[in-house]
């Protein structure tokens, strides 16, 4: 599945609901690192450079919500093909 450029601001809103949906707060912070998920005091959370490409984004949080399993929810076709595909789908 190769993904249009005009969908990636989408793709990105869809996978950060996932996220909320699994308790886990999505940050987009400057800094010299990539990303991905981690718990702070307590809460998960998805942290996400902010200067990062919309694909790089976009696999870093798909790649965190693959950690945080997604196994058990609901999700559209394309966008579970995505998280269990990852960046193959770029």
């Amino acid at each position: 599945m190769k993904i249009k450029e005009k969908e990636f601001e989408n793709i990105l809103h869809e996978l950060k609901q996932i996220a909320q949906e699994l308790g886990a707060q999505v940050r987009f912070e400057r800094g010299d690192f990539h990303g991905g998920y981690c718990i702070i005091k307590a809460d998960k959370t998805i942290v996400i450079n902010k200067f990062s490409t919309m694909q790089k984004k976009i696999t870093i949080l798909a790649s965190a919500l693959k950690e945080l399993g997604v196994n058990e929810i609901y999700l559209p076709p394309r966008i579970r093909e995505f998280i269990e595909n990852g960046n193959e789908n770029l």
